[in-house]
């Protein structure tokens, strides 16, 4: 699948009009709704690659793959599949059971590795989850997301000292036309 094929999947099926309150608790006149496209494996499977490949050319010196939960944990499986990097999970809190970890999966302190993120608008999930990560004693400096909308996440992530690099932006999703056959 190109890119262009990509783009065209993701925004018919997932990015929906309508009147919705995001996370950050802005009000937006669109939603992308990412288990549309997560969880469709015609989807995922291309992601995946194009995750891991860039995962490898922004953070080649990544051992392992970052996801928060829920959102990103079928990206950064996908990825991990199509590139060959273990991943870890980010928990929103340390489970209260069993072990209580806040991150699942194998790591190791000192290890650098590269956050996967879904859809990052204000990119407060994404810097909880860069902040867990470090408490474990993580390095991260760069974050691959499907899609920026835009509204500040980038700027925030910066001054984490992480950079987002996004797979597509909110603006260039909304300019394809909404069923490419007509």
């Amino acid at each position: 699948m190109t890119r262009d094929e990509l783009a065209a999947a993701i925004r018919e099926v997932a990015y929906l009009e309508g009147d919705f309150v995001l996370r950050s608790g802005r009000r937006s006149r669109y939603y992308l709704d990412k288990y549309r496209f997560e969880t469709q494996p015609e989807i995922l499977g291309p992601l995946g690659a194009v995750i891991a490949g860039a995962v490898r050319e922004h953070e080649p010196a990544a051992v392992r793959i970052a996801g928060p939960e829920l959102g990103a944990v079928p990206l950064a499986a996908a990825a991990s599949l199509a590139g060959g990097l273990p991943f870890v999970i980010v928990r929103g809190a340390a489970k209260e059971y069993g072990t209580a970890n806040r991150l699942e999966g194998v790591y190791e302190e000192g290890e650098c590795v590269c956050l996967v993120e879904d859809v990052v608008t204000s990119g407060g999930a994404a810097i909880a989850a860069v902040e867990a990560l470090r408490e474990a004693g993580l390095r991260v400096a760069n974050a691959v997301c499907v899609v920026d909308r835009e509204e500040g996440g980038a700027d925030a992530l910066a001054r984490q000292a992480v950079r987002l690099r996004a797979l597509f932006t909110a603006s260039e999703l909304a300019e394809i036309p909404a069923n490419p056959l007509e």
